[in-house]
């Protein structure tokens, strides 16, 4: 099956209305888990109806009464290791959109991961509304995944998502949790983003056009110099000849400035930029992607390449 049109929904979902609170049982670690292709998936290539998009999970946090998607491998086993990832949509976005655009969820099985991708209130991200909904399903996923060893947890957000997880990084509950923060165009830190007193791997992803990112590729990074990064380097191009599955499609009015906000779905390439050999193997990393601009969903290459860029990282708290 074609990993870009396969995503994993648990059967336990599906045999108890779609929206059961319990997704896992422990037992079932050992002897796999039944997945099934998702209800609620976009095609690839664009083209993702709003009925889909609207649609807020197969999972449920009982004590908020919110749903949000929960992806995992399909054949989990006790003991192996995982790498968690919660995946914060934009302002004005929902989950299932955000889900689409950092499609991490398409890789779950080949990497072993865990994607949790849940909506804000008011479609955006507050504290008021929405902090303990976020633990809630950070506390889910380490009690029921307990019997596999969560290697990394990294917090990943788009837009006001990603200046959402720069906000949450260093609060008491995460920072001694986060393994990195990645940033889909919601501020690098040193611009943008502010130097913070907690550690984290770093990787800063932005469109060539985007008019909310940092325009030219900085040479250096206070987080590389802090963990005593080598030079940058530039890695071999990822060049995509598939497009993404989302974009906004308002026009006219709404967004007359479509180069910085962003097109329809298309084949890309990015340019992939690293401090290498950080101390205590944290990583360091800007992804460029040209004739980008805010709102594209990742290709598949690139959201695969940035996925490894996470894993690579081996920082631990």
């Amino acid at each position: 099956m074609n990993i870009r049109s396969r995503t994993v929904q648990l059967l336990s979902a599906v045999l108890f209305g779609g929206l059961g609170s319990t997704a896992l049982a422990q037992d079932n670690i050992g002897s796999g888990i039944a997945c099934q292709n998702p209800e609620y998936a976009c095609p690839a290539g664009g083209g993702c109806d709003p009925q889909t998009t609207a649609q807020r999970g197969n999972q449920t946090d009982a004590a908020a009464g919110r749903n949000y998607f929960l992806d995992i491998p399909c054949d989990l086993e006790a003991g192996e290791e995982v790498v968690f990832v919660l995946n914060l949509h934009g302002g004005g976005s929902i989950g299932n959109w955000q889900r689409h655009y950092f499609p991490a969820h398409d890789y779950a099985d080949e990497y072993r991961l865990i994607v949790a991708t849940p909506s804000g209130v008011v479609r955006a991200w507050r504290e008021e509304n929405d902090d303990e909904h976020l633990e809630n399903i950070v506390n889910y996923v380490y009690d029921e995944f307990s019997d596999l060893d969560i290697r990394a947890f990294w917090l990943a957000g788009h837009s006001q998502g990603g200046a959402t997880s720069h906000r949450l990084v260093c609060t008491d509950f995460y920072r001694d949790k986060v393994t990195g923060l990645l940033s889909l165009a919601g501020g690098r830190v040193g611009n943008r983003a502010e130097v913070q007193d907690c550690d984290f791997s770093h990787i800063y992803t932005w469109g060539e056009h985007d008019s909310i990112g940092v325009g030219e590729v900085p040479d250096s990074s206070p987080l590389a110099k802090r963990y005593n990064c080598s030079a940058r380097i530039r890695h071999d191009d990822v060049v995509d000849t598939e497009s993404g599955y989302v974009h906004d499609s308002r026009t006219g009015d709404a967004r007359p400035d479509r180069e910085g906000w962003g097109g329809e779905p298309a084949p890309g390439t990015a340019q992939v930029y690293e401090y290498p050999n950080c101390d205590d193997g944290y990583v360091v990393a800007d992804v460029v992607r040209m004739d980008k601009g805010h709102t594209e969903g990742l290709e598949p290459k690139v959201t695969e390449r940035v996925v490894q860029l996470m894993l690579s990282a081996t920082n631990t708290k």
